[in-house]
């Protein structure tokens, strides 16, 4: 009678522990296979989605302290907003605010005041140089096609600016603008990289990079060039470097709040914002298709062969020719479209993009965006958080200018990629653990019974 209440417990804890495994898993898989409602704005998200959050502390901070006190602001590794502080008073400033502080020596005012020189000496072509915020100094890049001898003459410029915080490197490669990119646009001049969809409230209109040709130009869906796509109304470059393609048209379609990544997917875009240094940022070009990487300076100088265009985002997102036009963004935000840059794809490189929110209100037109999820909150802050992941892309996304709507809400998601986030499926694995230990302690207690059943059989047996 003993044993058969043995073997009833037993059997009890076992299809217990089954069942709490089969239970785990259940949570496990609905959390990573959950998607989101038909039509919800499905963006390249972040692991930290909350708006106005740690870019927009930082920023909001310098804005409020000002220049003379602070030397700009980034994201930190750990998701944090970090100022950079001229004393201490500001640094606890900044503490109180719930940012982190960092003390350095030069204010942005001094930062400044450097690239200004820099911007007044004769013109190098093959060069640039961008505020790096981190380090609090100004770094000068050099590419392969810039001389010994006007190399010499920028370190002389450097020199003289005095206080040893502009930094001085050659870099591989050259600096070009990416002509020849979302979905191509061609013309006789080129191949460039559909941007943004626009609208002036009166006709729709495709942003993209002002090097990509000038007022006129005519744009086809098309290498045979029989799908007339719209024509150039406006561009400027060099300077800045964005233009207007106005659809023949005058509207962008279904689909105008997407901008394409590859695969037939794409990203809706739901604002506009500004970048924030140590922001991760994706971009799309019809050459190279998606890529990723950091934004690592901001109000860069780039001294183009075709001329200087200046306030631009440096990152080390790669992009080749044909990129150019191409859109930039994080978590559905457009940030801005590419300009140009150095290295390739396969080496990795430097690529600067002309903000969008300088285009938008130089031409006077307003993004297409997707209509934010029901229940979803404010809307998406301008400086997204640093931390990225295309982990809920919509399915079927075309570029601007395509007439196909895009469908589902995250079935491109990777179940891999599901499975490691444990905001999601953190219950259903505690319930499995659990489950385990029930399972591996049944066997343990069954086998410690049989032992000494196995004695107590022995020793009647031998005597």
């Amino acid at each position: 009678m003993r044993h058969a209440r043995r073997r009833v417990v037993r059997r009890v804890t076992r299809l217990t522990a089954v069942a709490g495994l089969l239970l785990g898993g259940g949570m496990v898989t609905h959390a990573a296979m959950a998607s989101e409602a038909p039509g919800a704005a499905a963006t390249l998200r972040s692991a930290s989605q909350s708006p106005g959050g740690t870019g927009g502390t930082g920023a909001g901070l310098v804005a409020r302290l000002g220049d003379a006190r602070t030397a700009g602001s980034w994201i930190g590794s750990d998701g944090r907003a970090v100022v950079a502080v001229t004393d201490e008073k500001t640094a606890r400033e900044v503490r109180r605010a719930g940012a982190e502080a960092k003390l350095v020596r030069h204010s942005m005012n001094e930062l400044e005041a450097a690239t200004a020189t820099l911007r007044a000496a004769p013109r190098v072509a093959g060069t640039a140089w961008v505020t790096d915020y981190r380090t609090n100094r100004v770094t000068v890049e050099a590419d392969s096609t810039v001389s010994a001898t006007d190399w010499a003459r920028m370190r002389r410029v450097a020199d003289g600016i005095g206080g040893g915080f502009v930094h001085m490197r050659r870099t591989e490669g050259r600096f070009t603008t990416r002509l020849n990119g979302a979905q191509p646009i061609l013309s006789t001049g080129g191949r460039c990289s559909a941007g943004f969809n626009v609208t002036n409230g009166q006709s729709d209109f495709i942003l993209t990079a002002g090097h990509c040709g000038p007022a006129g130009s005519v744009w086809f869906a098309n290498s045979q060039g029989d799908q007339q796509l719209g024509r150039t109304v406006s561009s400027t470059f060099p300077g800045n470097d964005f233009s207007l393609v106005r659809y023949d048209s005058g509207r962008a379609g279904q689909g105008a709040d997407v901008v394409a990544i590859g695969g037939g997917n794409g990203v809706r875009i739901t604002g506009a914002g500004d970048a924030s240094v140590g922001q991760r940022v994706f971009r799309s070009g019809s050459t190279s298709g998606l890529h990723d990487g950091e934004v690592t300076g901001l109000n860069a100088t780039v001294n183009y062969p075709e001329g200087t265009v200046t306030g631009l985002i440096q990152t080390t997102v790669c992009a080749e020719p044909g990129d150019s036009g191409g859109p930039l963004f994080s978590e559905g935000v457009a940030l801005g479209v590419t300009s140009g840059g150095s290295g390739d794809c396969k080496t990795g490189g430097t690529t600067f993009f002309q903000p969008v929110t300088k285009a938008l209100t130089a031409l006077g037109v307003k993004l297409i965006v997707s209509a934010p999820q029901q229940g979803a909150g404010a809307a998406p802050s301008g400086t997204p958080s640093g931390a990225a992941t295309h982990s809920a892309i919509a399915p079927g996304g075309t570029s601007p200018g395509s007439s196909a709507p895009v469908t589902g809400g995250t079935q491109g998601a990777t179940l891999l990629a599901r499975l490691s986030d444990p905001r999601s499926v953190g219950p259903g694995l505690l319930i499995i653990g659990g489950s385990l230990i029930a399972l591996v302690a049944t066997r343990w207690i069954r086998s410690e019974q049989d032992r000494k059943a196995y004695q107590r059989y022995y020793s009647a047996t031998w005597g």
